[in-house]
């Protein structure tokens, strides 16, 4: 059996790319690496620095998504009031791709944001995954 490490990203601007995740999901800064002159940032979730790692690799071209490609990342959020704060800071910054909805079982609470890079990240309440997870249908 396998066990899912990390993931990792090569995108334009590897600054703006951890300062969104920072910002946003609340990642915080976990190793520095030089590799063949190329600055690479590993980030995590606070106390979950040996389970699960997103890597930001310089170097890429910018992420291009058509309106129907519904790829994302995901991050749970400890209630609703959380996804719209960060609707609401997504909107002001001009990067709110969905506004708050509301999806029956087991989609939750939740809206979508660009980040730098052109990738699209669901900030959501009320799925049956990550430290709040709901365990029943609603």
């Amino acid at each position: 059996m396998a066990c899912f490490t990390h993931i990792a990203l090569h995108v334009q601007d590897v600054d703006k790319c951890v300062d969104f995740y920072q910002q946003y999901a609340g990642l915080i800064l976990v190793r520095e690496r030089q590799v063949n002159g190329k600055h690479i940032i590993w980030l995590a979730e606070p106390g979950k620095e040996s389970c699960f790692i997103f890597v930001i690799l310089p170097g890429g071209p910018g992420h291009q998504q058509a309106d129907n490609d519904f790829s994302h990342l995901g991050f749970a959020l400890s209630d609703k009031k959380r996804v719209d704060v960060i609707a609401k800071k997504a909107a002001q910054a001009g990067i709110l791709l969905w506004s708050p909805k509301q999806e029956p079982f087991p989609v939750g609470y939740y809206c979508g944001v660009l980040d730098p890079d052109g990738n699209r990240v669901e900030f959501s309440y009320g799925q049956p995954l990550g430290d709040n997870a709901l365990e029943r249908e609603e």
